[in-house]
């Protein structure tokens, strides 16, 4: 007992605990080298893993019985506590005591039979009628067992608060009064929210659906995913947990909300006030929400996901979270940007964009495609079915990609020539946008030999050219000479197959306007049919405009086209004649083919000598006597 006049306490001197009960201590307990110098009927009445302890120390001298407790859920503090209410002090519970002290008191085995209303069944009635049944008590309380995580586990806390706030957020708010439960004495009867018991007039809104977003991501990395993975068994809607996935990987992974575009958007919080952010591992994090986001489609989900690609990238996380991250943005890639694919290397790579990531994205949707294409019913044509719009959309984006990267010095022709041969044929309508990608990477590459140009210009249909393309192409210096002379074949196919359209469309004309519009009923009548003949008037002056172009326009490529074929004809003349005479040369150079027989004589005698060069050699020369003379 304390002395008379003085209450009981506990006092600290240096690293030691006293208590001025007025006896002296007869038990020492150290937990984590600090000692409580207390007394063993308090503690033994309470706490029964202290009274077995005391029991096997027996035979030890009585002063100098000294106990330790190691790995007591909470430490020093927490046993504070515990020694307090063995001394019949009372203790105040918190949403964030709680959970430990509910782990203590089972650790140090304070269950009703020794005593009454002991520890443990205090803070388990206080856990279950409170903090269960408050949002912002349970957001606390499930965040304080970071720290007892095992022994919360073995007590099922974890789970219970897990449920609950599954529960709470899954449920309509505007049921059962909420958020006054959340909220507790913050709100008043009518809605309003309560200041030092003032109604400020400021009412909750209750109906946002993202209300919970907030709150949660205080939570460390495991407890978010556990808590995801309940509330996806308890039925919340898949779009409300893409949601809360989006929202906490924003708030915590950095380097993310530059390729977002500030999209995150702070949500007013219920229980953050009380909570302490939370410190994530940037990695895990990464791969725990890849392997959380479910199968979803959509403009903001796909540039959210390009986003944690490039992140993932710069992490450098296991290929099964690149791969998933690659697959998922592979199933909608109708859906991404041409800025969103511009991901640049982060290795030691030449090239400033990672196109390989690309290629296999763009293989991830083919894949997609192909199933969609096999159960789609036999009945729908290709032309029509729902996917060839995604096919034509990727074709674009990717024609629009290698533009862009084409302009790389670096890229080297085998990857530019893999990217444009990825899509089938029939997912571009036109070749236009393939044309532009191989001229911008051909000025960018002047050094490319002409056979490097030729297998990519072999890619081109040229049939899918436009009238545009092709004026443009037939004068573009950095193509090969028979690559023109194929887009002019081509341009002078469609350019007639234009006239014939447009002279068809001409004949058709023709007849109404040979027909002057007969009266009508009324004034009304007449002005519609007049204004009527006025508009194919209109029409049909703009179409002979366009088809005498046209024609001029044909007639300058077939003028073109023969001088050029011309041209080739000389070249290959000249060429074959070269080719002849060099034949010749080789073939009768070793006999003089002459058309005088006196020659011919003169030369058979000068071969009579000898065949060898040293007979050559040996013959006499006339010396400078003889010459004088």
């Amino acid at each position: 007992m304390a002395p008379a006049g003085k209450a009981l306490g506990f006092f600290l001197e240096a690293n030691d605990w006293f208590c001025n009960a007025g006896l002296p201590s007869d038990i020492t307990i150290v937990i984590d080298r600090v000692k409580f110098h207390l007394h063993k009927f308090p503690l033994s009445s309470r706490c029964g893993k202290i009274e077995k302890l005391i029991e096997q120390t027996q035979n030890i001298d009585q002063d100098s019985r000294t106990i330790t407790l190691e790995n007591i859920p909470g430490g020093p503090n927490t046993f504070l506590v515990i020694a307090k209410f063995c001394y019949g002090i009372r203790v105040e519970f918190t949403p964030r005591n709680v959970v430990i002290i509910y782990c203590a008191a089972d650790y140090l085995e304070m269950f009703d039979n020794y005593g009454d209303d002991n520890l443990f069944v205090r803070a388990e009635n206080y856990f279950h009628k409170h903090v269960l049944k408050n949002w912002k008590d349970c957001m606390v309380a499930l965040q304080s067992c970071e720290n007892v995580m095992s022994q919360a586990d073995d007590l099922q806390i974890v789970n219970k608060c897990l449920n609950a706030i599954a529960m709470m957020a899954c449920t309509d708010p505007s049921l059962f009064g909420w958020p006054m439960m959340m909220y507790g004495r913050l709100q008043s009867p009518n809605g309003s929210i309560l200041w030092n018991g003032i109604n400020t007039g400021a009412r909750i809104r209750s109906l946002e659906s993202e209300w919970w977003f907030e709150d949660i991501s205080y939570l460390s990395v495991p407890l978010f995913e556990r808590l995801v993975k309940t509330m996806e068994a308890r039925g919340l809607r898949p779009e409300k947990l893409t949601g809360a996935i989006m929202y906490y990987t924003r708030k915590h992974l950095h380097g993310l909300g530059r390729w977002q575009g500030g999209q995150n958007i702070k949500i007013k919080s219920i229980a953050s006030f009380s909570m302490k952010p939370a410190i994530v591992d940037q990695r895990v994090l990464l791969e725990t929400i890849v392997k959380l986001l479910p199968e979803k489609k959509g403009k903001s989900f796909c540039r959210f996901l390009l986003g944690l690609l490039r992140v993932a990238l710069i992490l450098g996380v296991n290929d099964n979270c690149q791969d998933s991250l690659e697959r998922k943005i592979g199933m909608q890639l109708e859906y991404a940007t041409l800025d969103g694919l511009l991901i640049p290397t982060y290795s030691d790579s030449d090239t400033l964009y990672n196109s390989d990531c690309v290629e296999r994205i763009i293989n991830h949707f083919l894949a997609c495609e192909e199933k969609v294409t096999v159960l789609s019913p036999r009945s729908i044509v290709s032309e029509v079915s729902p996917s060839s719009v995604p096919l034509r959309k990727v074709s674009k984006l990717v024609d629009n990609y290698m533009a862009e990267v084409a302009s790389d010095v670096n890229l080297k022709p085998e990857k530019i020539k893999s990217l444009a041969e990825i899509l089938p044929d029939s997912a571009r309508s036109l070749n236009d946008g393939l044309y532009r990608a191989l001229d911008v990477y051909f000025k960018a590459h002047p050094w490319l030999p002409e056979n490097d140009k030729e297998q990519l210009c072999n890619i081109i249909n040229y049939q899918k050219l436009s009238i545009e393309a092709c004026a443009h192409a037939s004068q573009n210096n950095h193509l090969p000479l028979r690559v023109v002379l194929q887009v002019l074949f081509f341009e002078q196919l469609q350019l007639r197959s234009a006239l014939a359209n447009v002279a068809d469309d001409e004949n058709a004309h023709t007849g109404p306007l040979s027909i002057m519009p007969s009266g009508g009923t009324g004034t009304a009548g007449n002005i519609v049919q007049r204004d009527g003949w006025v508009t194919i008037v209109r029409e049909n002056h703009v179409m002979r405009v366009n088809m005498e172009r046209l024609r001029a326009r044909v007639v300058e490529l077939e003028e073109e086209f023969n001088r050029m074929r011309e041209e080739m004809k000389r070249v290959s003349r000249t060429q074959s004649s070269i080719e002849s005479s060099w034949f010749l040369s080789r073939t009768f150079g070793k006999c003089k083919l002459l058309l005088d027989s006196s020659n011919v004589e003169e030369d058979v005698v000068a071969s009579t000598g000898p065949a060898t060069p040293r007979g050559s050699i040996d013959r006499p020369r006339p010396s400078h006597h003889s010459k004088q003379r």
